[in-house]
């Protein structure tokens, strides 16, 4: 079967109409130009390729292959690519404006991509996911360079696609360049800190929140929706820093345990289980994984997929602080409800850039040909995730607005300062 269906838009709200709802009240607070708004509104680039693979088993099959260029107003572009069966464009471009502003938040020279190939990573063999991981690259080699554009892992890919990455873009240009992407392998110019950097970011932002709204860490309670790479460092980090992770989830369900779940643990049985939960004895299952949503708890890290805090399910929602470490966890309509309920969120763009800061922290130490301490990218990470907390905190004082707001003012602010000095078009 050489043709793909178009996937429909998965989400309940088209996730490019949630990303502008949110950009155009920023940009009406701070009264944005005619000119700056309609730059920034639309993406830069949009590159669509067709990939024929040859599987194993002989037969030629067509992968769609995207890759937007949101904005490269800051710098090179910067974003993941996702091998999934609903990569659809609006989607891919509603994730690239994302990076933008995560870059422009955490104040890394940046502007915003993202990537993404419409396939099943875990229906294909090893073979045919480095065919097309190839093939993309060879299709965006004038796209993607090291002072252009930077992929970097996100579903469905990892260190192993990266390499590949590299390693073709490489050969095309008859040397090694690491700089090109990030989320590497260590032994290829990966950074120390990288697999927990996302995590990470969610416990430094969680705490400074947590210190605004005068929760004791030592006697509060934590829920976190996903236990993938940032669920379950983000569960350790706040574990090993005083609060009580009483339930969490992955694709096999939600676990409860009033009396804490041991993290440790879970993350042992995770590994040793073929990566799910399942079975696991330290904590009761939920009878609807969605309640965990809905538990009495402090602090509520959704850190699985986007749209699970909808209008459906908000007014049940108890927590104090929600703190997103998934892209587009709360839709656009549950936002309001949300900000009524007197619930402080730190959006997904603030929350979760640990990842693409200590991905910049990988690419400067390609360029310097020099590698960091684990020490020093966690310092180094921990103190800007904690100044772009102040400064979006700051705006939301300030303009009198939620911190989701606040931080879309911060980081349009900035990109489209550095547009009028630049001189516009």
């Amino acid at each position: 079967m050489a043709y793909i269906e178009p996937a429909p838009i998965k989400d309940k709200e088209n996730p490019l109409e949630s990303m502008m709802e949110r950009f155009n009240l920023a940009a009406e607070k701070l009264g944005l130009s005619d000119e700056v708004y309609n730059v920034l509104k639309n993406p830069a680039k949009q590159v669509i390729v067709s990939l024929p693979i040859t599987m194993d088993d002989g037969k030629i099959r067509v992968f769609e292959g995207i890759r937007v260029i949101h904005s490269n107003i800051l710098g090179p572009a910067k974003g993941g690519i996702r091998f999934a069966p609903d990569v659809h464009l609006d989607e891919v471009k509603a994730l690239a404006a994302w990076m933008t502003w995560k870059c422009a938040v955490v104040d890394i020279p940046y502007g915003g991509g993202k990537g993404g190939v419409r396939c099943n990573p875990r229906e294909m063999s090893k073979g045919e996911i480095e065919r097309l991981m190839r093939a993309y690259t060879t299709a965006m080699i004038d796209v993607f360079g090291p002072d252009k554009d930077i992929p970097a892992p996100d579903m469905g890919t990892g260190p192993r696609e990266m390499a590949w990455l590299m390693d073709e873009y490489s050969k095309s240009h008859g040397m090694t360049v690491n700089a090109v992407v990030t989320g590497k392998p260590l032994v290829l110019g990966g950074s120390l800190g990288r697999t927990e950097a996302t995590g990470r970011g969610v416990m430094v932002t969680a705490l400074t929140a947590m210190q605004k709204l005068k929760i004791n860490p030592f006697q509060a309670t934590c829920a976190v929706q996903g236990f993938g790479n940032v669920g379950s460092w983000a569960s350790q980090l706040l574990e090993e820093r005083g609060l009580k992770i009483v339930s969490i989830s992955d694709i096999s369900g939600a676990y409860h345990n009033e009396n804490g779940i041991n993290i440790q643990e879970a993350i042992a049985y995770r590994d040793g289980n073929n990566g799910t939960l399942e079975g696991f004895t330290g904590a009761e299952k939920l009878a609807d994984p969605m309640e965990l949503l809905e538990l009495d708890v402090d602090v509520l890290v959704p850190a699985a997929v986007e749209d699970v805090i909808t209008i459906k399910n908000v007014d049940k929602i108890k927590a104090k602080l929600i703190v997103e470490g998934a892209n587009g966890p709360t839709s656009a309509k549950a936002d309001a409800i949300i900000n009524d309920k007197g619930i402080m969120a730190v959006p997904d763009i603030l929350a979760n850039a640990g990842g693409v800061t200590v991905s910049y922290f990988e690419w400067v130490q390609n360029r310097l040909g020099y590698k960091w301490t684990a020490e020093r990218v966690n310092r180094r990470s921990d103190r800007i995730m904690k100044d772009a907390f102040d400064h979006v905190y700051e705006a939301s004082v300030k303009y009198n607005v939620p911190l989701r707001i606040a931080a879309y003012i911060v980081a349009i602010d900035k990109v489209a300062k550095t547009y009028t000095f630049r001189g516009g078009f």
